[in-house]
């Protein structure tokens, strides 16, 4: 089976966050259970581009990547070459998935793809949501969601991360089909939970843990912490726009909360030393349709402290992983002052989750439901 990922973006363009490591480990393990993968990508990385070979083919971590240039520095992503050898070429494949929305890769891709008669998946990646919608851009969103989201759109294939996502996605269009399938999740190597000790009355130690921008609640979180009555202190781990972080220290500064923060800036090779050293994992987010860093949160068996607007809220509240909070700052310091009241709560969640998610997030059983996928959409009916 000869499978083509597009995505505007592909490691290592860490900047964009928890999507580039899932469309990555998607593509190695594909290719590892025998597939035949390419991906299309650009050379974004940001404001700036990647330090490869553009309109190039090299093998990445056992993938065939084609790096095109991009001749826009936002996140249009304009490719005219990349669209140029989509164009010769997709008739070759077997099926086309397409990662994200909103970008001039992903949506005339998909485009070329459908007019070409291939087969399209389309993982949406939190950029079809009612909050999608209303966040930036909805003039211009709403004009090219009725031109030509929508008709491309029922030609397809939806993949979603998670219910919720599904569900919100299928209230905007109506596809071919949907499939609800995990992200991937890169894991740190398995060791089994130490009990930790904490210091009686010591400061519960918080941490916030993505990218930094607006669906992500921080500014809730940091309302928040004014509300707190327990000792804590937060670290926030994360890069975004050096306006909207500075706009968050001043909101801090405003808050009097500013000397209980430690603003650690972009982590990546030590992410799971750092999640192990906090006692509960933050993420208010107004909108997020998994939440990678949820579950490598869980991985090292630290608990969590989600909104329900979160696409694994379900999960971690079916299976006992942490807590939910609405997207208020009272709700969040409320439940931040009930965790911190409940060490042995916080210790049985350290001790449970790693194994609950070395089994659910297994790497091999989560690619043969992506190949079943491919499968199905890729036979005539």
């Amino acid at each position: 089976m000869r499978i083509l990922q597009v995505s505007a973006s592909y490691k290592p363009a860490y900047v964009y966050g928890g999507p580039i490591m899932s469309v990555a480990m998607l593509s190695e393990q594909l290719a590892k259970a025998g597939c035949e993968v390419d991906v299309f990508t650009t050379t974004a990385n940001g404001a700036t581009e990647l330090d490869v070979k553009p309109n190039q083919t090299v093998m990445v971590d056992g993938v065939s990547v084609t790096y095109f240039k991009r001749i826009t520095k936002d996140h249009s992503h304009l490719s005219p070459a990349l669209l140029t050898a989509l164009w010769k070429n997709v008739r070759t494949y077997d099926a086309v998935h397409i990662h994200a929305w909103w970008n001039l890769v992903s949506v005339l891709s998909c485009l070329i793809a459908v007019i070409r008669g291939v087969p399209v998946a389309v993982s949406a990646r939190g950029t079809l949501s009612p909050y999608s919608f209303q966040n930036k851009n909805r003039a211009i969103k709403s004009l090219i969601h009725h031109l030509l989201s929508k008709p491309v759109l029922k030609r397809c294939h939806i993949h979603a991360t998670s219910q919720r996502e599904n569900e919100a996605v299928n209230s905007i269009i109506s596809p071919k089909s949907s499939a609800i399938i995990p992200n991937f999740v890169k894991l740190p190597v398995y060791h089994p939970p130490v009990q930790v000790q904490n210091a009686k009355n010591a400061a519960i130690k918080l941490l916030f843990f993505s990218r930094i921008e607006e669906k992500k609640g921080l500014d809730i979180l940091i309302n928040a912490l004014s509300f707190v009555k327990a000792p804590f202190h937060l670290t926030i781990a994360g890069s975004g726009s050096e306006a909207y972080v500075d706009s968050l220290k001043q909101f801090a500064a405003d808050k009097s909360v500013s000397d209980k923060i430690t603003w650690a800036g972009f982590i990546n090779e030590d992410k799971f030393e750092l999640l192990k050293k906090h006692d509960l994992f933050v993420l208010p987010s107004y909108d997020e349709n998994f939440g990678n860093a949820v579950i490598e949160s869980l991985s090292v068996g630290t608990p969590v402290l989600i909104s329900r607007e979160v696409g694994l809220a379900d999960y971690v509240n079916k299976n006992r992983l942490g807590w939910l909070c609405e997207t208020s700052a009272l709700s969040v310091a409320g439940m931040i002052d009930q965790i911190a009241a409940r060490p042995r709560e916080l210790e049985r969640i350290r001790q449970q989750a790693p194994p609950i998610i070395y089994t659910d997030f297994n790497a091999g059983s989560i690619v043969e439901k992506y190949i079943v996928l491919y499968s199905k959409i890729s036979t005539p009916h």
